[in-house]
């Protein structure tokens, strides 16, 4: 009788989270960055259709990087789980904490028990009265969450993305400002050459406060 083969649990979380790295890494990178106005997202896309950034609710937006087809099943996913939690309670309940933590539960799931874990990285923004108050959740490939307000980098090639907004980022950035370090961060991550997506979640505006913009400000 032939012994089935032993790997160690160790080397299946590596080798499922380096499966999924690879992924992630394909896709072209996004960004969120808090501004005075609001928060913006953006995104390096060519394509008119596929969308990248997305209204969740009110206050909330998504921005992904990966597999298409894995986290428009997660944008779907979290525009349903808004909409029960908004109608069961109250508007106010909905908030970006509660979706990137039912987004963390589900990618995790997968992650561990699926034959093959989701090659995605979302992140959940809310537009506050004020930038203090604005979230902005990072949910990665195997489920773990971090807060990363003023601002996040969603996949790309290594830290020089990230090391430009820490560098330009300050409290009171204008829009205009904060499409400037956009465009810089997603550039040095090697996206940007085919074209950006962006959107803004406004801060003065009551209820539904995302919008598209046609162009990085």
């Amino acid at each position: 009788m032939t012994m089935p083969l032993y790997v160690p649990p160790e080397q299946i979380i590596k080798d499922r989270a380096d499966f999924a790295k690879r992924g992630v890494a394909r896709g072209r990178p996004a960004v969120v960055v808090s501004a005075a106005e609001g928060v913006l997202l953006a995104a390096s896309n060519p394509s008119r259709a596929l969308k990248k950034l997305s209204e969740i609710y009110d206050r909330l937006a998504f921005a992904a990087v990966g597999k298409w087809s894995e986290f428009e099943a997660l944008r779907v996913a979290g525009i349903r789980y808004a909409d029960l939690r908004g109608y069961s309670y109250d508007r106010i309940d909905v908030s970006a904490r509660g979706l990137a933590g039912a987004y963390a539960q589900s990618i995790a799931a997968a992650f561990t028990g699926d034959p093959k874990p989701l090659e995605v990285e979302v992140a959940v923004a809310e537009v506050g009265a004020s930038q203090a108050a604005d979230a902005v959740f990072h949910v990665r490939f195997d489920g773990s969450v971090s807060d990363e307000l003023p601002w996040a980098v969603l996949g790309g090639a290594g830290p020089s993305g990230r090391q430009a907004l820490a560098d330009g980022w300050r409290p009171g950035l204008t829009l205009a400002e904060a499409g400037q370090l956009a465009r810089a961060a997603l550039v040095s991550e090697g996206g940007g050459q085919d074209g950006f997506e962006a959107g803004l979640l406004r801060r003065e505006v009551l209820g539904r406060a995302f919008a598209r913009l046609e162009a990085l400000p």
